[in-house]
């Protein structure tokens, strides 16, 4: 008899208590036998400027799992490290096929906000040949044209917040043991990942190869305002306007700059 394996995918970054929520709560409810959490190295659909390193993922990911109820059936995948990049999901499932399909069959679970724009993904004709279980979101209802091709999990654990409030936090410095297992709280904070100074040191490296790239020293600038510092912050939306002189979002910031410059510096005895 196969194993039941379900795929979840996701850049993981990081990986939080709702991620292994659901992934206890599948293995729990016996829909599968084991849970294969996909690491992805590079979405089509995400900046990978906003992703921790790889293996810095997997290690928290693989954390997390030892750290979940079912150690054993809840693991981390390298294997979107092995193919090309971007990772597709169809991609994925054709090479598992071809190199596990003997002994596997396989299901993927997935949350509405992805089914919302499955149609976009690629060979997605495909992805819908095989059994998809999706968790809803609060707040946001599943697309009309898929409900007869996937499974509902109505009743499964949500969590009211994502891995983007998750590194919010973690820049913040806000207590995230709500959000986090301990370990991976330790590592995050080990390694100084998402921090404002570890994704500035992150822009420098690529701006060395790319010193006029508009969108890096905006992500730059907008850091340096983030932490008050002003100069820095200005330097970067001005150099922005000597290459574009009409980009609007460099104009606004610089003028917001100005503007708290003038009003904390505004006599001889204050420079």
């Amino acid at each position: 008899m196969k194993k039941r394996m379900m795929l979840y995918f996701g850049s993981f970054n990081p990986i939080h208590k709702g991620h292994v929520a659901l992934a206890e709560y599948v293995v729990g409810k016996g829909l599968c036998d084991e849970v294969a959490l996909i690491i992805s190295p590079q979405s089509p659909y995400k900046q990978s400027m906003m992703l921790a390193p790889e293996t810095d993922r997997f290690e928290m990911a693989e954390m997390a799992c030892k750290a979940s109820k079912y150690p054993e059936q809840i693991r981390p995948s390298v294997v979107e490290f092995l193919l090309p990049r971007p990772s597709y999901t169809i991609d994925t499932l054709n090479y598992l096929e071809e190199v596990c399909g003997n002994q596997m069959e396989f299901s993927i679970l997935m949350g509405a906000d992805q089914l919302d724009r499955l149609d976009g993904w690629k060979d997605y004709r495909r992805i819908l040949e095989y059994p998809i279980w999706v968790y809803p979101r609060k707040g946001e209802s599943l697309p009309d044209r898929f409900r007869t091709k996937i499974h509902l999990l109505e009743d499964a654990p949500l969590q009211d917040f994502s891995s983007t409030e998750v590194r919010g936090c973690v820049e913040r410095g806000e207590d995230t043991s709500r959000m986090l297992c301990k370990e991976v709280a330790d590592y995050i904070r080990k390694k100084g990942l998402w921090s404002i100074s570890s994704q500035i040191v992150a822009i420098n490296a690529r701006l060395d190869a790319e010193p006029e790239n508009v969108e890096l020293l905006l992500q730059r600038g907008q850091l340096h305002y983030r932490r008050n510092d002003w100069g820095a912050a200005l330097n970067d939306f001005n150099k922005i306007l000597k290459i574009d002189p009409r980009h609007r979002e460099a104009h606004q910031f610089a003028e917001l700059v100005q503007e708290i410059l003038s009003f904390r510096y505004k006599d001889i005895y204050n420079p």
